[in-house]
């Protein structure tokens, strides 16, 4: 896991937009991870900087993020997990979107879900990119690299549409919609953050992929789709229950956000009758997949043999 982290950091030193500053937060790791953000503190001491919570605590990824956002001195205000990594120009490009776009609270893009740095070949042809947005918004009638108004995006999150990952956000957003809530230690706490903004603040939704989005075993998101049990009966009930006393508390209540949320919540309290209403709408999304997965081994095939 440790190299897994160097990469990240590096993919910050490799941006050719150059006015950042680092800030490496740890959240109590056991691993080596301390010995390497002190490295590279004393390193580049003028980039770097070191954070940690007090007693060298674990305190969970939204209490992390909370402590970095804090001592961040930046007008704009992003996050890359220690087993992701940016492609070089992200920074820059999405810089520019938010400058070009002073309504805009955020900017993101489509991830790549990576899995060629293992070096596998059946790994490098499972590389694909998320882009749930396009079609989302297509039958809204939108397009992508374009601001969307809330409370649209919000909606197409609560229905788990649609997923944010790799964001610029200006700093009075966050500050104005209360950062992260310290209470979702891990699964949700993006996702919470992202439905605050959405539900206030229009979004610049490009079609320019920035992010790499590391699959590997360890992974929280790959450990509780294993245990869909503690996923879909634990935390997403955690997460629509907080989100109905936000919405209820923040004058939301009988709007449309509204609406849609208590349809989730019904669905989430009776999973036995949401997995039947469920089940054609899976099924079509398997074929929908391997249909898929079947034309782009096809493509491949047709690229080796051009190339040879």
């Amino acid at each position: 896991m440790s190299s897994f982290f160097i990469e990240a950091i590096q993919s910050v030193f490799d941006q050719t937009y150059k006015n950042w500053e680092l800030l490496l937060v740890d959240d109590g790791s056991t691993d080596g991870s301390t010995e390497i953000a002190l490295r590279y503190t004393q390193k580049y001491p003028e980039k770097v900087h070191y954070l940690e919570h007090e007693g060298h605590h674990n305190r969970g990824m939204s209490a992390t993020r909370n402590l970095g956002i804090r001592h961040a001195k930046g007008e704009y205000i992003t996050f890359l997990d220690a087993d992701d990594i940016w492609i070089p120009n992200t920074l820059e490009e999405q810089a520019a979107i938010l400058n070009s776009h002073p309504d805009a609270g955020m900017v993101y893009g489509p991830i790549q879900i990576w899995f060629d740095w293992t070096g596998n070949s059946e790994d490098q042809k499972l590389n694909y990119l998320e882009q749930r947005e396009y079609e989302e918004l297509k039958k809204l009638g939108m397009e992508t690299n374009t601001l969307i108004e809330p409370p649209i995006l919000f909606l197409l999150l609560l229905q788990m549409k649609i997923s944010i990952a790799g964001m610029l956000v200006r700093r009075q957003v966050i500050e104005k919609v209360g950062g992260f809530e310290d209470s979702f230690r891990g699964l949700y706490e993006d996702q919470v953050f992202c439905t605050k903004v959405c539900l206030q603040f229009p979004v610049f939704v490009a079609s320019q992929c920035w992010y790499k989005y590391r699959q590997h075993p360890k992974s929280c998101c790959v450990i509780a789709q294993k245990t869909k049990k503690e996923y879909w009966h634990i935390q997403r009930p955690v997460f629509l229950n907080w989100l109905e006393q936000y919405l209820s508390i923040k004058g939301f209540k009988y709007t449309e956000a509204w609406e849609v949320l208590q349809k989730e919540l019904w669905l989430s309290r009776h999973p036995i009758l949401s997995s039947l209403l469920n089940r054609p709408q899976q099924i079509i999304k398997r074929i929908k997949w391997r249909v898929n997965r079947i034309a782009l081994q096809k493509l491949l095939v047709k690229t080796e043999k051009l190339r040879i």
